[in-house]
């Protein structure tokens, strides 16, 4: 299979009509991690139906078209790809239940070269459904790791977001249960690379991976707790790149350095020490 540009470029993809309730919305929130202490009312907020609240990250779960890339008329091999770019622009946070209609377009195809795999640049608009009002836009790059070389530009890539050369202002741990991908992935992101151990191993993994969405749920709580007084108000933009893979029942620090209303972060594994998102920028107000 080869990728052709133009035929990814005009993707038809299908406007998904979405409807979730309080019980997705606090299924998402113990999907990232939150709940493992019963006593703490802060996180409780986001799980329990009294008072619920919606994780400003949430977003990245409403309209999704599914595992798209997967038809065979886009070329692509997807047991190599791997997700290497997220953003999230949130213009009003959705309701703890509701309905929304997710519309996602093909932004960019770029040809890293033979051997060196190709980035599938995406974007997804959410909208009230019922008043059309825009909620959310969402930025993805899927990193085609066996794709390279089928003629397509080569750019431009967008650069990345520096990092300050100092120490981080704050710095949150958090432990990931080992169940995460199992609980993560009933939120609507079935790639069986993060339940399978088959399928995991053949894509070059020791075992099943946490979804790099549910790492980018549990780093956007840490921004959320440490810079932001638990107020989901309050995030506005998040933008990371995925730069290794989380194993579930690991632990997460993410280190963060406040500027004004701009947040620089990173996230590592701790039991490993890797880097796992990196030249991550946020936006607070």
């Amino acid at each position: 299979m080869t990728i052709n540009y133009d035929k990814l470029m005009a993707w038809p993809f299908e406007d998904v009509r979405h409807t979730y309730t309080t019980r997705d919305t606090m299924l998402y929130a113990l999907g990232v991690g939150l709940g493992a202490d019963p006593m703490n009312e802060d996180e409780l907020r986001f799980v329990f139906e009294k008072n619920l609240q919606v994780l400003p990250t949430y977003p990245v779960v409403l309209g999704y078209p599914g595992l798209w890339i997967k038809d065979p008329g886009t070329g692509v091999d997807w047991t190599k790809l791997v997700h290497g770019e997220q953003g999230l622009r949130i213009h009003r946070l959705p309701q703890t239940s509701g309905e929304v209609i997710g519309r996602t377009r093909v932004t960019g195809v770029i040809d890293k070269g033979e051997g060196k795999g190709a980035l599938v640049l995406s974007e997804r608009k959410i909208t009230d459904a019922a008043s059309g009002e825009l909620l959310c836009t969402l930025t993805s790059t899927t990193f085609c790791r066996a794709d390279g070389g089928f003629g397509g530009p080569s750019g431009p890539v967008p650069l990345p977001h520096a990092l300050p050369e100092r120490a981080p202002d704050h710095v949150c741990d958090r432990p990931t249960d080992a169940r995460a991908a199992l609980i993560y992935r009933l939120s609507g992101d079935y790639n069986p690379l993060h339940a399978e151990p088959a399928m995991a191993k053949k894509a070059g993994f020791l075992r099943p991976i946490l979804h790099g969405l549910c790492t980018f749920g549990g780093v956007g709580y840490a921004l959320l707790n440490a810079v932001c007084e638990n107020d989901p108000q309050r995030l506005v933009a998040m933008n990371v790149r995925f730069t290794s893979p989380v194993y579930p029942g690991e632990t997460i620090r993410t280190e963060m350095w406040v500027d004004g209303n701009i947040v620089s972060f990173r996230a590592k594994v701790v039991e490993r020490d890797v880097v796992v998102l990196n030249n991550g920028r946020a936006e607070i107000q």
